[in-house]
């Protein structure tokens, strides 16, 4: 960009040579930063939030700190859901499947379909630091990819964080090492290879069976007694099965001591053994975001941490402040899904009908500090 100094007609000066003290052209015009509602989390249950807020008459924007529907996109590549289709439709548009239980790419492309149907303003990849203020006044702090801040301010806020992008740790040494993941996605990468899955819920399961059918030697750890009974039923008997048969190799009652670079130690019944290792995939569930609801002054409860919140309205202790979603359950993350949790825009929705008069109006454009 070239500008001109108004003291040296005729003469040019880049434009980062002009002092601070002149007036400079200003590039990026001052932008609208203010909504009615912000929500944290563009999961299915936030996209429902966002939905009924904006039904109801009220500016919505959607905040995340990965892709829509970051969890989904992270499940493994073949993923099948366990729950059929119209289970997973929100704001009254149909989800259509070429099978009875539909797929994770078939789940990515409808949330596409509802967000780009309703027009949603959602900002990918920023990730919210702080949420300061009181009802009706609220300022949120998120940072984006290039670390940069921006500022936002909300009459409302409704948190629908989830709880995948936090995995239990299981504490033991080497658990850092580069070949332990608690994500799975694929089988390619561990042919031939000696693989030890961590867990004997769906996520183990599924990823045991996965690596075993495409090459892996797999070897299953798990400290109950048994493969887990809410197991998916066709899931279920098939791993059984593989574990009869000698095809998967399985420890219950069993527990990892350590991880080392080529082997791992077990604690089994029969005392500890060391086995021949290369990678380890510890599925042994996830947990929310705690840290951030309490600092945001949302109380939780101290056994279960669910946040105290009203049952109907979804309002938390702080007023303004609403829940949505896995993170009412706290950490009995089992008891809410997709499925259920979608309708808690509805109820959120409700109550800003009762307390909130639709304000300002046009897209929301998050401010730079």
């Amino acid at each position: 960009m070239i500008a001109f100094h108004p003291s040296l007609e005729g003469h040019i000066l880049p434009v980062e040579l002009i002092p601070e003290t002149l007036t400079r052209t200003q590039t990026v015009p001052k932008r609208d930063n203010q909504t009615d509602v912000l929500i944290v989390g563009a999961g299915p249950t936030g996209l429902a939030c966002a939905i009924e807020a904006q039904k109801a008459g009220f500016k919505a924007l959607i905040l995340d700190k990965g892709c829509l529907v970051n969890s989904i996109f992270h499940y493994p590549t073949n993923m099948t859901f366990f729950t059929t289709p119209e289970l997973l439709e929100i704001g009254d548009i149909p989800f259509t499947s070429s099978l009875v239980k539909p797929t994770r790419q078939e789940a990515l492309e409808y949330y596409r379909r509802a967000a780009q149907h309703y027009d949603l303003q959602i900002y990918q990849y920023h990730w919210v630091k702080t949420i300061n203020g009181e009802d009706g006044s609220f300022h949120v702090a998120s940072t984006d990819r290039q670390g940069h801040i921006h500022d936002c301010s909300a009459r409302k806020i409704i948190v629908a964080t989830g709880y995948y992008d936090l995995p239990n740790a299981i504490s033991v040494p080497g658990e850092d090492l580069p070949k332990v993941f608690h994500y799975y996605r694929e089988p390619h990468p561990y042919f031939d290879n000696d693989v030890i899955v961590v867990g004997g819920k769906n996520s183990a399961a599924e990823a045991a069976l996965d690596l075993w059918r495409h090459g892996a030697r797999v070897t299953l750890v798990h400290r109950g007694a048994q493969i887990h009974a809410n197991v998916k039923y066709w899931v279920r008997p098939d791993v059984e099965n593989r574990i009869k048969s000698g095809e998967i190799i399985a420890y219950f009652n069993s527990s990892i001591l350590e991880i080392g670079p080529d082997f791992v130690v077990l604690d089994t019944p029969k005392g500890s053994q060391r086995l021949e290792n290369d990678f380890v995939f510890a599925l042994t569930g996830y947990h929310p975001d705690f840290d951030f609801l309490t600092s945001i002054r949302i109380e939780l409860s101290t056994d279960q941490y669910r946040p105290v919140c009203d049952p109907v309205t979804l309002e938390s202790n702080i007023p303004g402040i609403y829940v949505a979603g896995v993170i009412v359950a706290g950490s009995r993350t089992s008891e809410i899904f997709i499925e259920n949790g979608r309708f808690h825009g509805k109820q959120i929705a409700a109550h800003l009908r009762q307390t909130l008069r639709p304000g300002a109006t046009g897209p929301v454009s998050l401010g730079r500090d």
